[in-house]
């Protein structure tokens, strides 16, 4: 069975992640352009961008398409937490971003669960 991943909520709120990480990113440092934030970036836009390539294969690859997509979602808490020690962000914006995301693990989680 195929997925029309515009239609998955998953999809959808990475999308959204990845567009607030990338208004974020606007306010980091300069010298942090091709180091941090260019992680940071490349973490937010392979949550969806992996659901979506997953989403033309059969359940049981795409399955393997949604844990790369959640191991970016971990990896981006990670540098987020970096930035937020490096005061690139204030804990404010850091908690806003990982709510989402921890939403986005769990429900992520429940529909691949739901692919076996």
């Amino acid at each position: 069975m195929r997925h029309n991943y515009k239609n998955l909520k998953i999809w959808q709120i990475g999308i959204s992640i990845a567009n607030d990480i990338s208004d974020l990113l606007l306010e980091f440092p300069k010298h942090e352009r091709y180091d941090l934030s260019s992680q940071i970036s490349r973490c937010s836009v392979s949550m969806p961008s992996n659901i979506a390539e997953g989403s033309s294969r059969t359940d049981k690859s795409f399955s393997h398409f949604l844990d790369i997509s959640l191991g970016s979602s971990f990896e981006l808490i990670t540098q987020l937490l970096i930035a937020t020690h490096r005061k690139y962000i204030n804990k404010i914006q850091f908690n806003q971003l990982e709510i989402k995301i921890e939403e986005f693990q769990r429900i992520t989680m429940s529909f691949q669960n739901g692919l076996k």
